[in-house]
């Protein structure tokens, strides 16, 4: 039996297997098992055809994580209400005041004491 002709008989736990091996991620929650069988012919039609669509990302692996912006070794300095900050760019992470942060937002706010977005507080451009 052919993918697409499968889809139409198949029982809710087959589709959503399917859709995790061509989406690589869950169905969204209560969607119906209508709507599920019509996206995964969609998808099985536009791979037999080659084409790509503006979905077509979403057909692939979600990456783990971007490539750092600024490379390990890169001292970013602020000034801020008369004040000079100075944070290190590690492999793994940023280093201010002694301790390491996970994200330049984590220490703008630690700067600051209010959300701010930290590529933009330290003038980092993406």
């Amino acid at each position: 039996m052919s993918f697409p002709a499968e889809i139409l008989t198949a029982e809710r736990d087959v589709l959503v297997s399917r859709w995790k091996a061509a989406f690589h991620r869950e169905p969204p929650p209560r969607v119906h098992t209508s709507l599920m069988r019509r996206v995964l012919a969609w998808q099985a039609q536009i791979e037999a055809s080659g084409t790509k669509t503006p979905f077509s990302s979403l057909a692939q692996p979600p990456s783990s994580k971007a490539a750092p912006l600024l490379p390990p070794g890169t001292r970013l300095l602020r000034e801020w209400q008369g004040a000079t900050y100075e944070v290190l760019v590690l492999p793994k992470g940023f280093q201010y005041g002694g301790k390491t942060y996970t994200s330049l937002t984590a220490i703008a706010r630690t700067i600051t004491g209010t959300p701010w977005s930290g590529p933009a507080f330290f003038g980092v451009k993406r």
